[in-house]
């Protein structure tokens, strides 16, 4: 009988043509099949003992799994851990291809957003044709964030029934309808109009987008792969606020139609995602998806036979019916990422990661007191994000998560502290010149540290929830986040008023040290990891990662990244 046995975690990639698998042919009495295998076990097929192999493999993949043995544990039933997914370089350049499609839609994503801070100062000009006054530019600048609730609200349904990649060219029709809408508007309403259709467009796209490179990507590259939408967001808002510094608001918004055409015709010819298709009965499409995006058929069977099993037993647990998804939201295994996430997304609202970003001008002139231009300060605040973002999604790469966001969250913490100390010592004092350098250099590192943040929301619904229910429930999340988000900047003036600036800091600071503690205490390590290795994670009782159960680690694990999150009970 033949199985097959992945690479040990410390190899990442292997050369075109060389796949990252040897085949072993074993007597039967030493094969367990998966009805017998623990259900915190993820691998292919297990072993009882390794005596007795015969391994036929050809002499280019001795050269290239020369460094790679099987990892036994020492648990109870004594079995062969999963060893992390490995693709060949053919495989890693298909997946960063149909993540750059991807990027292309989330650039085109982001110039809606920064498109206000380009249209508003060209309308209030007596002189333009659409002249408005202070309330309908309100109105201009607002109605985008609450159209898209509405958007990821609809998204979660869209993608589970037609798929992840179908979700996405839909949401690019109406994006690419709300910036024609724009550029030709003749009046106040079709201004608004265009406004909300790109809003909704951007609601339907955020969730769909995050799930597709969560599925497609090997577990060394999720992170990476997942946060880099984030850099092409935030490279979005540079590029409309770069076109709106030199042309016509209406010639930016013709500009605007660019990216969601080349976004369009990338993900037409991409491949929907093999879990979505594994999971709806579509195997061959599945396999061939999974043979593009692993360049190596047998790693591409494993994989799908290991999807299918995970969907069967689901289904048998359920009497073959399918699920409810109210009824699995009372499920632990579900509960535990859910208030995760929403935990995470209050207190990072709160830590000030978006309303810094929104009221950077006014922070800053009144920790320092200086006229800025606003148009000057939303390029430095933006070039500092794109920057750090892009810093943070390798990091991603190189750290583990839990690591990289407790020491973001403390940064940030830190750094408002500082400003708040910085404002209670000066308060009374007349402001100079230096006030404004200082304040400025402050909200530098506090949006530079605060950045950490911005990227894992996308990365824990990403991650952290099950396949049966990630596309729908990852939609609600969204919409979910949006309205808070909406709520607190639409309360930031009020709180200013009530808290001063140094209260509002010292605030984000204590939220900030909140997000860092709450990640420490439950957030499991995902860095390396197979979402079938983290759902099963989260099927364990245990709600704080320190006191998870290890499994052992054997002489090949390639350390605690190639070992499972947890042993079963």
């Amino acid at each position: 009988m033949k199985i097959t046995e992945s690479y040990g975690a410390q190899d990442r990639w292997v050369a075109d043509g060389t796949c990252a698998e040897k085949e072993l042919y074993l007597p039967n009495d030493l094969i367990r099949t998966g009805n017998e295998q623990d259900s915190s076990e993820t691998g292919p097929i297990l072993l009882a003992r390794h005596d007795k192999i015969k391994v036929k493999e050809s002499t280019e993949e001795r050269e290239a799994i020369k460094h790679s043995e099987p990892h036994y544990t020492d648990s109870k039933q004594q079995t062969l851990a999963e060893a992390v997914t490995v693709s060949t370089t053919k495989g890693v350049f298909h997946q960063l291809l149909l993540t750059s499609a991807v990027l292309l839609l989330a650039a085109a994503c982001g110039m809606p957003i920064g498109y206000s801070a380009v249209l508003l100062p060209q309308l209030y000009d007596v002189n333009e044709t659409l002249n408005i006054d202070i309330e309908m530019g309100s109105w201009i600048a607002s109605v985008h964030s609450l159209a898209t609730p509405i958007g990821s609200f609809a998204s979660g349904p869209i993608m589970d029934r037609w798929g992840r990649r179908p979700a996405l060219l839909l949401a690019i029709v109406p994006l690419f309808s709300g910036w024609v809408l724009l550029a030709t508007a003749s009046s106040h309403f079709l201004l608004l109009l265009g406004r909300v259709v790109a809003g909704i467009s951007v609601g339907l796209i955020a969730a769909p987008a995050q799930i597709l490179l969560a599925e497609i990507a090997e577990p060394r590259l999720r992170g990476l792969l997942i946060g880099a939408p984030f850099v092409s967001y935030s490279l979005g808002i540079l590029l409309v606020y770069a076109l709106g510094s030199q042309f016509h608001w209406r010639e930016v918004a013709w500009g605007g139609t660019v990216l969601p055409l080349l976004s369009f015709i990338a993900l037409f010819f991409a491949p929907e995602s093999p879990v979505w298709l594994a999971r709806n009965d579509q195997p061959e499409r599945a396999s061939k998806a999974l043979t593009w995006l692993r360049g190596c058929p047998i790693q591409a069977k494993q994989e799908l036979h290991k999807l299918t099993e995970r969907f069967e037993e689901e289904q048998q647990q359920n009497n073959g019916r399918p699920q409810r998804f109210w009824k699995s939201l009372g499920e632990l295994a579900i509960i535990k990422p859910l208030i995760i996430i929403n935990a995470f997304h209050v207190l990072q609202i709160l830590s000030g990661t978006y309303l810094v970003v929104f009221y950077a001008v006014d922070i800053i002139s009144d920790l320092g007191g200086s006229d800025i231009n606003s148009i000057q300060a939303a390029v430095l605040t933006a070039i500092v994000r794109l920057a750090f973002t892009f810093l943070y999604c390798f990091l991603l790469l190189m750290m583990p998560r839990r690591l990289m966001v407790t020491l973001s969250g403390l940064g940030s913490g830190l750094s408002c502290v500082a400003i708040a100390a910085f404002m209670y010592i000066r308060a009374g004092e007349p402001k100079t010149p230096s006030d404004t350098y200082i304040a400025a250099v402050l909200i530098l590192i506090y949006i530079g540290a605060n950045t950490g943040f911005m990227t894992m929301p996308g990365i824990m619904i990403g991650e952290l929830l099950p396949a049966k229910i990630r596309g729908q429930i990852a939609g609600y999340l969204f919409t979910i986040f949006n309205l808070l988000l909406f709520g607190v900047a639409k309360g930031f003036p009020y709180a200013k008023a009530a808290l001063k600036t140094q209260g509002l800091f010292l605030m984000f600071g204590v939220a900030s040290f909140g997000a860092s503690l709450l990640l420490y205490l439950l957030l499991p390590e995902t860095k390396g990891r197979t979402l079938h290795d983290i759902e099963d994670y989260f099927q364990q009782r245990n709600w704080f990662w320190m006191n998870r159960k290890r499994a052992p680690e054997g002489p090949a694990s390639g350390g605690e990244e190639g070992r499972p999150l947890a042993v079963s009970e």
